[in-house]
């Protein structure tokens, strides 16, 4: 018989704020992540700075921000009205202080639990907070939450505002990378919710006149769109809206003051469900609320008093209220949309009649592709039941969110050792493998009808969840996991082509990666160091003593599933694919994988001798 654990008062402990956030980083800033993600905590910190300048910005004081990252040093500096002097160390360190608990200050602020630059500061290996007002200054010196040095109140002759400076710790955020463009994502969110704001990052001014128009038009190439984008705006709400040509589900991009809720919430679902309710009576006809919202693009921002979020990173609003006396959300923006959306449609009408065309055009395919997708349905269940191309997890998205993290993962492998190894190795609660068949099919320039015909398509589409959306996508990261040879490169390329052709979304909203694996182990009797380039290679060798084995891995296949679980565990490295936004996605798979084969082998000629002349060098 087992001896009984002991529970006694020894067994009771009291942590005070910075032990708990660093013992629990994921409560207060999601999921921690290397940067490879844009949800990962390195910009949620940022992100949690940024929001308290904002809000100075919405408050009237400091029209401009200046944001520096410099390899893990962050530099953020507002103009607005500066912390009260004599309160700066404790709104960076005593939980539940700061001035958002006080309406007078601040009526619409995106924080309001004063927890935010306590949890940058407790996370962060070096943080500083400078306050400049009324002449003059203080600055507090933290490391990993604790208070090092203040100065004395001193006498200054610069501008008003706040600054602060944050290295992340690297003991809890392992071998982090910031890649610029998911800040500058960032801040030209900010930017389109705040017209007259201008940021400056790292040296580049952004500034949006024209809100979230201007936005869709940064998301949207301006050859796909349907008709002029329909921008309207109201007292506390803002909302913008077109039909694409090439993208066949929906996409949105919803704020709450300022805040970025990029899984929904009250506010998009009510917009959601007033366009289609403003077609349907525009045009006296129930269509099918699918067929409204097919290829639709749109974006919606509100703000609302005292709002309530589904986590700390603030990514879903939960709120049914707008505040003060005004109705509720899902009314207060099926009003805005009835009235305004309408009187639009009537002042024009060749963009009526431009709507009605693809709605009509959505019911029509929806009719020609309901007897195949049934029929593909079935065949995907029966597939998945006796062939178990998905090794499917136990958790899947929509409970990874209620749970506060984001970690499921599935690895789109080629052939049966591959997937082999990563199923023996990954984790079965939240990650996930799909064995493909030989190389996918190039569906550039091909229908839908094609992704329910095609059994590798089929079933890829099924094991996501996508078939009417990424609302339902069942997995936070799909991960590309082919050879780092031909083979493997081109199957990638079928893959993103794919993706590209039937579900942008996926790639635009940040989901699809490629896993990068080791093309050497170096290693002796005491160390083994995996290297994923050649420089990292010589760089082993160098250090390792002696004569060390050196092993060329040529697939994935060769990779033991021990050693997998050191590439696709916590030291797991994802290389995010990414959209140029100057180019269409048209144009660019008509150049890759369409039939103007001569200018692509100019293209690969031109670009490796680039290459043999920097290895020259």
């Amino acid at each position: 018989m087992s001896q009984e654990t002991k529970y006694t008062e020894d067994n009771i402990k009291s942590l005070d704020w910075k032990e708990h956030i660093r013992m629990r980083p994921g409560m207060y800033i999601g999921k921690l992540g290397d940067g490879s993600s844009q949800d990962d905590g390195i910009y949620i910190l940022i992100k949690e700075v940024i929001d308290n300048s904002i809000d100075e910005f919405v408050m009237g004081a400091g029209k401009k921000i200046e944001i520096s990252v410099k390899d893990d040093l962050v530099r953020i500096r507002d103009y607005g009205r500066g912390v009260p002097l004599g309160k700066l160390v404790d709104v960076v360190s005593k939980m539940n202080t700061g001035g958002k608990y006080d309406s007078r200050a601040f009526k619409k602020s995106v924080g309001l639990n004063g927890v935010g630059t306590k949890a940058v500061n407790a996370l962060s290996s070096n943080f500083s907070i400078q306050s400049i007002r009324d002449g003059k200054t203080i600055t507090a010196e933290f490391q990993k939450g604790e208070l090092i040095h203040k100065t004395d109140l001193e006498d200054t002759t610069a501008r008003r505002g706040t600054r602060v400076l944050f290295n992340p710790d690297p003991t809890i955020f392992v071998n982090y990378k910031f890649r610029s463009e998911y800040v500058v994502k960032m801040i030209k969110n900010y930017v389109y919710l705040n017209p007259g704001l201008t940021i400056v990052f790292n040296g580049e001014k952004y500034h949006s006149e024209n809100g979230l128009k201007d936005l869709l038009e940064e998301n949207i190439h301006e050859d796909t769109l349907s008709y002029p984008i329909i921008h309207l705006k109201g007292d506390d709400i803002e909302v913008a809206l077109t039909h694409s040509k090439t993208q066949y589900s929906e996409e949105y991009h919803s704020f709450v003051n300022g805040q970025n809720t990029t899984q929904g919430g009250t506010h998009q679902n009510a917009f959601r469900e007033a366009v289609v309710k403003t077609v349907r009576e525009f045009f006296g006809k129930n269509y099918e609320a699918s067929d409204v919202r097919k290829s639709i693009v749109g974006a919606i921002s509100i703000k609302v008093m005292e709002p309530v979020f589904e986590s700390q990173t603030k990514t879903k609003l939960g709120s049914t209220e707008m505040g003060g006396e005004l109705p509720t959300v899902r009314t207060y923006i099926n009003d805005f949309v009835k009235t305004h959306l309408d009187n639009y449609l009537h002042k024009n009408p060749t963009t009526a009649e431009a709507i009605q065309r693809k709605v009509m055009q959505a019911e029509k395919e929806r009719k020609e592709l309901s007897g195949i997708r049934k029929i593909a349905r079935e065949r995907a269940k029966k597939a998945s039941l006796h062939n178990k191309k998905l090794r499917d997890c136990r958790i899947h998205l929509a409970d990874a969110k209620k749970e506060g993290h984001l970690e499921t993962s599935l690895f789109i492998t080629e052939g049966d050792s591959a997937s082999g190894s990563i199923t023996k190795s990954r984790n079965v609660n939240t990650q996930a493998v799909f064995s493909l068949k030989g190389k996918p099919l190039n569906c550039y320039g091909l229908t839908k009808k094609i992704v329910y015909e095609n059994e590798e398509f089929n079933l890829l589409q099924a094991a996501l969840n996508i078939e009417d959306g990424i609302e339902n996508l069942r997995y936070n990261n799909v991960i590309i996991a082919t050879d780092a040879d031909v083979d493997g490169m081109h199957i990638r390329l079928l893959l993103i082509t794919f993706f590209l052709q039937f579900f942008p979304e996926v790639i635009k909203e940040g989901h699809l990666y490629i896993l990068e694996t080791p093309l050497f182990r170096v290693r002796n009797k005491k160390e083994t160091i995996y290297c994923y380039s050649e420089e990292e290679k010589q760089a082993a060798i160098q250090k390792l003593t002696g004569k060390p084995e050196i092993t060329r891995f040529k697939g994935l296949g060769e990779i033991s599933p021990d050693e997998f679980q050191y590439f696709i565990g916590d030291n797991i490295r994802l290389d995010p694919v990414m959209l140029d936004k100057e180019q269409s996605i048209e144009s660019m798979l008509e150049f890759y994988m369409g039939k103007n084969t001569p200018n692509r082998q100019e293209f690969i000629i031109d670009n490796l001798k680039y290459e043999l002349d920097i290895i020259e060098e």
